[in-house]
């Protein structure tokens, strides 16, 4: 079993972009425009986060894991979905 992690992870800032997470000495913004999982989320489920690596955030009320690159750097994490749009589902 894996020890605790000493780095801590901390959502200071919930708005209606998105959120301020607080990580050791680093803060990153999470823009909702990027990151469209939490946009619907509760301030609990967003505030709900765990740090089970140096480089990955676990939001264990919405089940969304997230590597910090890909908020650092969310170009080179382009978002794909194989899901249709609604008005093409079940004609």
């Amino acid at each position: 079993m894996p020890g605790v992690s000493t780095s801590g992870v901390e959502v200071s800032l919930v708005s209606s972009k998105g959120f301020w997470l607080l990580l050791g000495g680093e803060e990153l913004f999470v823009p909702y425009a990027e990151f469209p999982w939490f946009k619907q989320a509760t301030v609990e489920a967003i505030t709900t986060v765990e740090r089970p690596s140096t480089d990955h955030l676990y939001w264990p009320l919405i089940d969304v894991d997230l590597a910090v690159a890909s908020i650092r750097n969310p170009a080179s994490f382009p978002l794909i979905s194989k899901a249709k749009p609604s008005s093409e589902k079940g004609c």
